[in-house]
């Protein structure tokens, strides 16, 4: 009768032990404020109450208005930059292919482009024979033009040096 009375009495505090385990960690979970391992983290601001959802990592601004609180997401600027990205990212392939295909005329041409610049000066040439440079001398017209500018470059030194010889006799 004393083993009963020993194994019943083991078993009930064996029970009372796991019943109080259990309600003291329900009690705990219930008494756990939010920012412990919770999924809401909240920063009071001016406007109401900024909340950050830890698993998500969106952000959303609460506020309290006639009917109630009302939460509204923060727009977040790297889906804007993702977004943009992505579009980009987009023509750059619309473009690869558009080369790819070749190139494309809109319009018609009526004449042949000029095979070669008018106004481009003439390249150096190479003498067959004694292979030395052949450099093209200046025209007359290169000729005059460079003796009208130091000609016009000549009389502007001389009126400057007059007016300077002019205002120093006559300070003294």
């Amino acid at each position: 009768m004393y083993q009963a009375k020993s194994s019943t009495t083991s078993w009930g505090a064996a029970a009372i032990v796991v019943v109080a385990a259990v309600s003291g960690s329900l009690v705990a979970a219930q008494s756990a404020p939010d920012g412990e391992n919770g999924r809401y983290s909240m920063t009071p601001i001016p406007e109401g109450v900024l909340r950050l959802d830890t698993r998500t990592g969106t952000v959303s601004t609460c506020t309290k208005n006639d009917s109630g609180w009302a939460c509204y997401a923060v727009p977040d600027e790297r889906s804007a930059l993702d977004a943009e990205i992505g579009r980009l990212q987009a023509e750059v392939e619309k473009l690869k292919e558009q080369i790819a295909a070749g190139p494309t005329v809109l319009g018609k041409i009526d004449e042949a482009l000029p095979k070669s610049d008018p106004l481009k000066k003439a390249e150096p040439k190479v003498a067959e024979g004694d292979r030395k440079l052949e450099i093209p001398l200046p025209s007359d017209q290169d000729l005059d033009r460079a003796m009208s500018f130091l000609e016009k470059a000549w009389r502007r030194l001389i009126d400057m040096a007059n007016r300077v010889q002019k205002d120093v006799s006559g300070k003294i």
